[in-house]
């Protein structure tokens, strides 16, 4: 039996421009900065600027290496394909993709399917086209 992990940590993105993207990230989660920044494990160049939704205690990452050639995010390559943030009920999707619209954050709206499964769901993407979704499942 593997050993017991007591939970998710944080996610952390590569960016093209880690000052923006933080803002943007304040701006749309409510998130605030750790007042000073990470250095990459191991000696590599470049740095974190780390997040934390004070609500959650979700904690985002953004890192800055020096070699980022600044494409946009693709998530048909490998790695990452999208972070998904869970609300407590379908109302607070309708809540989220208001405030969405109220920033000017283009989104889907609220979906609601069952296929696979019963869920609701609100996409959109952040400054660097990294696909985030917050998701409500009936428990």
């Amino acid at each position: 039996m593997a050993p017991a992990v007591t939970g998710y940590h944080h996610f952390a993105p590569t960016v093209s421009d880690v000052e923006a993207s933080a803002q943007w990230y304040e701006r749309v989660f409510g998130m605030t900065r750790v007042p000073v920044p990470f250095p990459h494990h191991g000696g590599e160049k470049g740095y974190a600027v780390v997040l934390m939704e004070p609500r959650s205690g979700i904690v985002l990452g953004l890192h800055h290496h020096d070699g980022n050639p600044r494409q946009p995010f693709d998530e048909r390559h490998t790695g990452l394909d999208h972070m998904s943030f869970a609300v407590a009920g379908r109302e607070d999707l309708d809540a989220w993709a208001r405030w969405l619209d109220g920033l000017g954050v283009e989104n889907s709206g609220v979906t609601d399917t069952d296929d696979p499964v019963p869920y609701s769901v609100v996409v959109f993407r952040d400054p660097d086209n990294i696909q985030l979704e917050l998701i409500y499942m009936a428990g």
